[in-house]
């Protein structure tokens, strides 16, 4: 991996994403708007929230028909039945639960609270509800399968700019061990999420035996710094400066730990 001075940008104005938007298309017009141009060295990050919006992915918890397993885990951690419906619903498994928090193992094999689903910067639910529905009353689900979202913008916006782009979906994780959250990849395209530098030798000429940088979590870590986690309505950041391994197959779930190497499951 070659150093280098990274420079995040993010297109500032995003509008608010509703669901059938092309997101791509709102992504090249603010990129061209801003007078932006992707080079060779760009990443494109783009928060889950809004991949999630343009999807369809909003639930109003009004319609959710909750089941007598959710009601029991509710019950367990005081959490709404509703929502708890949701987490079993988009979860392989429960990993750890305690009064007002469920550790689960989403369906795309990332371990969060609540299996990503989130009630914050959701909006209403309809254009049409506007000040209208109660605030939290409506939640927002992680993309159906992230990697594919990633390579749709991969595709919409490298096709716009006439170059590879690679692109990361980045979600607000917390962490075992570490108080805060920070920014994750759970969708990639274009490029090897973990760049394996086996092999490789240090500055005293040493061998490397383990050492295999995070690449794309470290850019979705990066970003989130300028995304921001309430109101600032920056969900789209450009990376310049950063040297990837580009490749035509990639995907986040090479930056899940094998079962078999967790030592705490």
């Amino acid at each position: 991996m070659k150093p280098g001075t990274l420079q995040l940008t993010p297109l500032r104005d995003f509008p608010a994403v509703l669901p059938g938007d092309s997101l791509g298309e709102l992504i090249v017009a603010g990129t061209r708007a801003q007078g932006l141009l992707p080079g060779a060295n760009s990443v494109l990050i783009v928060a889950q929230k809004v991949v999630s919006k343009a999807e369809g992915r909003r639930v109003r918890l009004a319609d959710v028909d909750v089941t007598a397993e959710a009601q029991e885990l509710a019950d367990l951690t005081g959490k709404d039945p509703r929502l708890v419906t949701l987490i079993l619903r988009e979860s392989s498994a429960i990993i750890r639960t305690r009064p007002g928090l469920i550790i689960a193992e989403h369906h795309t094999g990332h371990i969060l609270a609540n299996a990503g689903i989130d009630g914050s910067n959701v909006g209403s639910f309809d254009p049409a509800d506007g000040a209208g529905e109660a605030q939290g009353e409506s939640v927002l689900l992680w993309p159906e399968d992230p990697d594919a979202s990633a390579a749709a913008l991969s595709r919409h916006v490298g096709e716009a700019f006439g170059l590879p782009v690679p692109v990361v979906i980045s979600d607000s994780l917390g962490r075992p061990w570490r108080m805060g959250t920070v920014g994750f990849a759970i969708g990639v395209s274009g490029f090897e999420p973990v760049w394996d530098q086996v092999g490789e030798r240090d500055l005293d000429g040493r061998v490397m035996h383990v050492t295999a940088p995070a690449v794309a979590d470290a850019l979705a870590a990066s970003a989130s710094l300028v995304q921001g986690e309430t109101n600032q309505g920056q969900p789209v950041v450009w990376a310049d400066g950063c040297h990837l391994r580009l490749a035509e197959h990639a995907s986040a779930q090479q930056l899940l730990r094998p079962l078999e190497q967790d030592m705490f499951r």
